[in-house]
């Protein structure tokens, strides 16, 4: 289920959403020299990673729901946990989180996108290994 060739390893992982071998991003998402900075080219296979000129600006709204649904799993942690925290000692805690998993959360949503527009290539994998 995480393994190459399933959506989920080439999301989480920031692989190229083809090969899932070369690297999505131009860096960490935590290096703000390079935020969440998609490349050009996937390394290993070449694809082009940018259909359109903004073709990522979708991802914001991919990049809402991924914030919502961090944000709903604090709240339910917070209550898994039995942490007896006040309104806005959770709110508190869900406003760090989402701070905290900012670039991730943008880097993901990213990936996401470009998974819905690229499909994996077992064939091009191994040409590329």
């Amino acid at each position: 289920m995480l393994g190459k060739g399933s959506k989920l390893f080439s999301i989480l992982f920031l692989k190229c959403p083809r090969c899932h071998e070369g690297a999505f991003l131009q860096g960490n998402p935590y290096e703000l020299s390079k935020f969440n900075k998609v490349r050009e080219h996937c390394p290993k296979c070449e694809l082009k990673y940018k259909i359109e000129p903004s073709f990522y600006y979708g991802s914001m709204y991919v990049s809402y729901g991924v914030g919502v649904a961090v944000a709903i799993a604090v709240y339910m942690l917070i209550l898994i946990f039995g942490l007896e925290l006040s309104l806005v000692g959770i709110f508190g805690s869900i406003v760090v989180t989402l701070v905290l998993l900012m670039p991730y959360i943008g880097a993901v949503s990213k990936s996401i996108w470009a998974n819905f527009f690229f499909k994996y290539d077992k064939q091009i994998a191994e040409k590329v290994r």
